[in-house]
């Protein structure tokens, strides 16, 4: 956001609903700033700084417009007029903006558009948004090995332009086979009369059905601008440049955060009844695993008649547990996001966590287990809430590395699921394992 216009200061400027101000602000803002500003926004502002927004902005705006928000702003748009504010988009980026479009809609718009941009778009919608395929800009420059650099140069001009983010041209054969890439510096710099062919350099190139998140992936460890997409004969399809890995990784970290709350597609100012029936589904399961807990202490309901203590440091093992299974629980679905985990290493994780979930177990079993006793003054209870938090502690490390890695291979998201399962875990084994204890060994 440009210094002279603060975020805070350009809402205030949209509630005021002076449509000439509005323009002013917007004008020097940059498509993907009038896009979080939207995303800012309840409905009734969103819509109208929407219709202020030039409109040969319009298209670039919903290109960085988060998926939810996007989708609420294209209800509102005429397929003829969708066609027209995307026209002059990259392909790829087309395609993120229909793929939030309903099919009948999507059909009306593509018949709206002109055979040429129906065609650039054919190879990018025919894979998912998920993958190469889907991120992949059909619109790429390509020359051949065996030309020389001068060729290439008139080639360059005489094109006038060249794609976004371009700093090297894809190398193919006459079949249009991938071999390599040039860099531009190359055609600028060196001997005019060689060719392509001696200065090609071999780089990654990706499958056009390779997971996104792999793909963004290796733009991060390997430093890389752009990357060919081909088929499985390596033939050509495109190119994918480091603004489409950014917007993958940004994407991932988004909906890492919101899934941890079952908020995975929820846009912050969606409507009340929106928001509210995506987040009853997590409220009705952490609810019925509250009544799993709750069935677990009635089962010790004349223990904890007896002993009036035992009520009070209930709260204490579960929370424990709850807190060290959480701390496990994140560095795995990191890791899981990140892909540094794997079939290999998860068994050391484990082992790893669950030595972690000993060590303090035994530490704070210590710490509560004094306290207990001068509070109660009752020896045995002190005893009995100590190896009740270190076996707690222990299973909580241990089911919150293996919770997650079950639900990621039975194809459940673990950032969703992984917290009310593993609150089940520990509320149960917590309260049962307190409770159990106190009613064989204080034998009441």
């Amino acid at each position: 956001m440009p210094e002279n216009i603060p975020k805070d200061e350009l809402l205030t400027v949209i509630a005021s609903e002076e449509p000439e101000k509005i323009k002013l602000a917007l004008e020097q803002l940059h498509p993907s700033e009038i896009a979080d500003v939207l995303e800012s926004l309840p409905k009734k502002e969103r819509d109208i700084l929407w219709k202020l927004i030039p409109f040969n902005d319009m298209g670039d705006v919903l290109s960085h417009a988060q998926d939810p928000v996007r989708a609420g702003i294209l209800e509102q748009i005429p397929a003829v007029e969708v066609a027209e504010i995307t026209k002059s988009l990259d392909a790829d980026d087309i395609a993120d903006i229909l793929n939030d479009l309903p099919d009948n809609v999507l059909d009306d718009v593509l018949l709206s558009m002109d055979i040429q941009d129906r065609q650039r778009l054919a190879s990018v919608l025919s894979y998912s948004d998920n993958t190469a395929g889907g991120l992949m800009n059909p619109e790429i420059v390509s020359v051949r090995a065996d030309v020389t650099l001068d060729v290439v140069s008139r080639y360059l001009k005489q094109k006038g332009q060249l794609p976004d983010q371009t700093v090297s041209l894809m190398v193919v054969d006459r079949e249009n086979t991938y071999l390599g890439v040039l860099p531009l510096a190359v055609v600028l710099t060196k001997n005019q009369e060689a060719t392509v062919g001696e200065f090609l350099v071999s780089e990654i190139n990706f499958p056009a059905d390779t997971p996104a998140i792999d793909v963004a992936k290796a733009f991060e460890q390997r430093d890389m601008f752009s990357a060919a997409v081909v088929d499985a004969d390596n033939k050509l399809l495109g190119a994918i440049t480091i603004d489409d890995a950014l917007d993958v990784i940004q994407e991932q970290a988004q909906h890492t955060m919101r899934s941890m709350d079952g908020l995975a597609d929820d846009d912050m100012f969606a409507p009340l009844l929106v928001s509210a029936k995506l987040r009853a589904l997590w409220l009705g399961i952490n609810l019925m695993a509250a009544f799993l807990a709750s069935y677990i202490v009635g089962r010790f309901e004349d223990t904890i008649q007896n002993l009036v203590a035992l009520a009070i440091l209930m709260p204490v093992v579960a929370s424990m547990g709850g807190v060290a299974g959480s701390q496990a629980l994140n560095i795995t679905i990191r890791g899981l996001a990140t892909g540094q985990i794997t079939k290999a290493n998860s068994a050391i994780l484990i082992k790893k966590e669950v030595g972690v979930g000993m060590l303090n177990g035994i530490t704070w079993a210590l710490v509560v287990s004094v306290v207990s006793f001068f509070w109660f003054n009752n020896f045995a209870l002190g005893v009995i809430i100590g190896l009740a938090m270190v076996i707690n502690l222990i299973v909580a490390a241990f089911s919150g590395v293996v919770i997650p890695l079950i639900l990621k291979k039975i194809g459940v998201d673990p950032a969703i699921a992984g917290g009310v399962v593993l609150i089940t875990v520990t509320d149960v084994v917590g309260f049962a394992t307190f409770l159990g204890l106190a009613a064989v060994y204080l034998n009441i």
